[in-house]
């Protein structure tokens, strides 16, 4: 798993984290920040994919 993957989905690991403890404590704005964590994480993910498939349909391309 490459470093940006990784750094991804520790964002959502985060934001799941923060948005389960906002709801145990009744702090809406901390679980806003941890769905809001979740989603950027999974749109970092989504994006890291997308560039490794354009990638992969160059190099295959290419040859």
């Amino acid at each position: 798993m490459s470093q940006e993957k990784f750094d991804a989905k520790l964002d959502q690991a985060k934001g799941s984290v923060k948005e389960v403890a906002g709801k145990l404590t009744d702090d809406k704005s901390l679980e806003a920040e941890g769905k809001v964590d979740k989603l950027s994480g999974k749109a970092k993910e989504v994006a890291k994919d997308v560039k490794d498939t354009v990638t992969g349909a160059v190099e295959s391309l290419k040859k």
